[in-house]
């Protein structure tokens, strides 16, 4: 009677028995005829089920009537082992059966005896199975989502389509049907062969069970991290199969890789030819894939791909695992081909987090860094030819080779003649660069040199306007004179220069002063410009000054700058350079903030400045002197600490009581950043106590210059350089300080020549010490700080520090430079334990700036904050 009753089982009476998900799989397993009834006796049902790979599982399931339904107690060979799905499929497989009408009997009267057939010397054939799965959890510690994957491989041995595994080698049980059962004999030395080679290759048993392969049979095995896993299935997996091993990859393995046919990059312009859109690619089984999607998802998820160090540390054979979207597939990267590209396309950096897109947009100008892209695996470039010829020919610049202009009344050293090719292929490209040579590597001559060069070349229909301080007028004219004899200079500065407008058209060269451009601008603008070039072009550095303004106004083929110092203070002077130059190209200034400046002066973001300095490197030119100028004699350059005098001290402190209570007042009303003004105007007033008490302007008749221990400590070294025989340029940013100087030498009787923003004639200071008239030179940093050559010096005295180290070098620069003979010797007063110490500190954060930009190495953190302020105003040091 039960089995009879077993016969009319329903889904109702023993589905709650089973869990939703086996119940469904188990559903679809019935469908698909998976299961095999193969006897029923009293209250056990026996039978097989095709699990998804090759292995067959049995069922022993036994059924208990109670009066609220049915027990189920069904046993398997899988590895769940209890109530599975198979189990789920039997049932359902059962009744089925049942209901289309279909004869069991047979199942009941299976009392016959079930004979059993032993297979022996059968070698076993290796199975591998490879899975992932993915397991999503929350982090409570991170207080996020984190997604984990795991991988497992499964390792079973084939006996003539039967799978065993797992040690010790019991013999295998099979039943083939209900009257025959299938031993078969396993051989334990061939599979422990057959492991020992699978743990050859790095993988070692599993400790903890994991999802990722939980129902396939094998025993598991594993690996440390996602970089051997990517290793093994490169490198292993086709030698296993070479070696006649079954390799199944399950669908959802991470490293079931599709292969990378092409790499392609394709560039289309657009019709203004301002701008021009790139799509880097690959094609994946005959379909075209953008990666700029793909990597802007492996950004996210691994932000170490935008450490510059980290990226050097990776192999470029090493490979970096992505997704393809919309898709289950992966694919393997070689960085190699990433390196280069994630190093030239920082725009990847900038995109907001939900921001994606097939194509970059980018500047004409940045077409100079697709050469950078033909580094690692060759691409199959589509489109844009003229602008790949662009970048070709930009990129050459430095190899080419030029002749200088025939009538150039100067030897041009290699370096120049580099200088002269590199203008030259800028202005075939008709765009503009900044030659930021040391102070004395003959910038002037190398841009006479392209202007004579344009104008043999025939494109010199047009004037060149030269932009400069009013200090080097003079020796613009001198030298191209000198140099470029057959040039036509026109000289507009004066109070007698508005006659000479009307001949701007029927000159070479055009020479105006940052100060006369604004006031000039409506006369210079009527004419139209072949070149555009900036002398000292840092003048411009604050791009809403009048000069700034006024230059961008005016329209030329060419715009070149010329400046020793194109960083000083900050990345925003920088900035203001190229805004001048190409304007639009760095983004407008907010922009450039965000991008670069933050980045990298607050965050000390080395990417961020490697991304940069790649951008401007082929519009930048820079040469040391060090790099070119080995002939030069040495420079020593000599901290020289003063100590101040005791009515200094008093006087200081005093001050200084005073100015800290008034900058801290006033920034805790307006805060650090609008505070600047107060704050520099405090610091002054110190730096003044330094130099002479009679600089901050107090009525007391009884202060002399015995008073200033900085001014006594100089009038020592002064008298000993001269009777030396020494030269010396003397530097001051405080005109008022130099006065003071001029009348203790005119006391001492030592001669001395003066070049101020107020001296007019200019020239004649110059030549008279280049003559060895006088033996010193009173300078202020301002007016004389570049542009002059005085190789006649072999002496340079700071008397007052800066915070600017470039206009430092500058000034020193007047003496070392190419035609000095003799060592030159740099000294700077600095009062000990002052501000002017502080100040130091501060020089040496913005020199690491500028370096890291201009010639590729790194940079520290600089930013002025409360600790720096702190320090600024601290009470006088020992």
């Amino acid at each position: 009677m039960m089995a009879l009753d077993v016969l009319h089982l329903r889904q109702a009476d023993w589905r709650p028995a089973f869990r939703a998900g086996d119940f469904s799989r188990g559903l679809g397993y019935a469908e698909q005829g998976r299961s095999t009834l193969l006897s029923l006796k009293g209250e056990t049902l026996l039978a097989s089920c095709r699990g998804s790979g090759a292995q067959t599982y049995q069922q022993r399931i036994s059924l208990q009537s109670f009066p609220q339904g049915w027990s189920v107690n069904g046993h398997c060979s899988c590895p769940v082992g209890f109530n599975c799905k198979h189990v789920v499929a039997a049932l359902l497989t059962l009744e089925r059966q049942q209901l289309a009408g279909i004869d069991l009997s047979p199942l009941i009267e299976t009392r016959t005896e079930v004979v059993e057939q032993r297979l022996e010397g059968v070698r076993p054939s290796p199975v591998l199975i490879l899975g992932s799965h993915v397991r999503v959890h929350f982090d409570a510690r991170k207080g996020r989502m984190l997604e984990q994957t795991q991988h497992r491989a499964a390792l079973a041995f084939d006996y003539q389509g039967q799978l065993a595994y797992g040690k010790p080698a019991k013999d295998l049980l099979v039943r083939q049907n209900p009257n025959l059962s299938l031993r078969i004999i396993r051989d334990a030395s061939a599979e422990a062969t057959l492991r020992q080679r699978l743990e050859d290759t790095g993988l070692q048993v599993a400790l903890r069970q994991s999802e990722a392969l939980a129902e396939h049979p094998g025993e598991h095995f594993e690996l440390p991290n996602e970089a051997a896993w990517l290793s093994f299935v490169q490198q292993q997996v086709p030698l296993l199969r070479e070696q006649g091993w079954r390799i199944e990859l399950q669908p959802e393995f991470r490293y079931n890789l599709a292969q990378v046919d092409d790499w392609y990059a394709a560039i289309e312009e657009t019709p203004e030819h301002d701008w021009f859109d790139l799509e880097l690619g690959i094609e994946v089984e005959g379909q075209r894939i953008s990666l700029l999607p793909i990597l802007l998802q492996a950004i996210r998820h691994k932000p170490w791909l935008l450490n510059g160090d980290a990226m050097a540390q990776r192999q470029d054979e090493e490979m970096l695992l992505v997704s393809l979207p919309q898709s289950n597939k992966h694919i393997a990267l070689p960085f190699a081909r990433l390196k280069p590209l994630l190093a030239t396309l920082g725009e990847l950096f900038f995109r907001e987090p939900g921001e994606s897109s097939q194509r970059l947009r980018l500047p004409r100008a940045d077409a100079a860094r697709l050469s950078e892209l033909e580094q690692g695996p060759a691409l199959n470039w589509q489109g844009g030819e003229q602008l790949r010829g662009f970048a070709q020919r930009l990129q050459a610049h430095s190899a080419q080779q030029v002749e200088p202009p025939a009538g150039l009344q100067a030897t041009l050293r290699p370096y120049q003649l580099h200088g002269l090719a590199w203008m030259q292929a800028l202005g075939e490209l008709e765009i503009g660069g900044v030659l930021a040579d040391d102070m004395g590597l003959g910038k002037t001559l190398q841009t006479l040199a392209h202007i004579l060069g344009e104008k043999q070349a025939g494109r010199l229909d047009r004037p060149a306007l030269i932009v400069m301080p009013t200090s080097l007028i003079p020796n613009w004219q001198d030298e191209a004179a000198h140099f470029t004899p057959q040039l036509r200079v026109l000289a507009l500065y004066g109070a007698k220069r508005r006659p000479l407008f009307k001949l701007i058209g029927e000159h070479d060269i055009v020479l105006t002063t940052y100060a006369l451009l604004p006031r000039d601008l409506k006369a210079l603008a009527a004419q139209p410009y072949h070149l555009l070039i900036l002398d000292e072009a840092q003048n411009i550095k604050n791009p809403r000054s009048k000069a700034a303004l006024a230059a961008g106004q005016l329209q030329a083929r060419q715009r070149l700058c010329l400046t020793g110092t194109p960083l000083e203070n900050h990345l925003g002077e920088l900035w203001s350079l190229f805004n001048f130059l190409m304007p639009g190209w760095l983004g407008d200034a907010s922009s450039f903030t965000r991008d670069y400046r933050t980045p990298i002066e607050k965050q000390a973001n080395q990417q961020r400045l490697a991304h940069l300095s790649g951008r401007l490197k082929p519009f930048v030119l820079r040469r040391t002197k060090e790099q070119v100028a080995r002939e030069l004699p040495p420079k020593t350059e000599v901290t020289h600490w003063v100590e101040l005098s005791a009515a200094q001290r008093d006087r200081y402190e005093t001050l200084r009581l005073a100015m800290d209570k008034k900058v801290r007042d006033e920034v805790a009303r307006q805060g650090l950043a609008r505070s600047q003004i107060v704050i520099l105007e405090a610091l002054l007033r110190l730096r003044q106590a330094c130099c002479d008490l009679r600089l901050l302007g107090d009525d007391d008749a009884q202060l002399k210059s015995s008073d200033s221990g900085k001014l006594g400590a100089l009038l020592e070294m002064l008298e000993e350089l001269v009777e030396e025989g020494r030269k010396v340029l003397l530097f001051s940013q405080f005109t008022s300080m130099l006065a003071l100087i001029e009348s203790e030498l005119q006391a001492r009787k030592i001669g001395y020549v003066k070049l101020t923003g107020s001296t007019q004639d200019r020239r004649t200071p110059v030549q008279q010490f280049q003559a060895g008239q006088f033996p010193v030179f009173l300078i202020s940093l301002k007016a004389g700080g570049a542009g002059l050559n005085l190789t006649a010096a072999d002496t340079v005295i700071h008397f007052d520090p800066w915070w600017n180290p470039a206009a430092e070098a500058q000034a020193s620069d007047r003496a070392y430079r190419i035609g000095q003979d003799k060592p030159v010797f740099v000294y700077k007063l600095i009062a000990r334990g002052s501000v002017e110490e502080k100040i130091q500190h501060l020089q040496q954060a913005k020199a690491n700036l500028a370096r890291g930009l201009l010639e590729g190495g790194s940079q520290t953190q600089w930013q002025l904050g409360e600790d720096d302020l702190a320090a600024l105003f601290a009470p006088l040091s020992d």
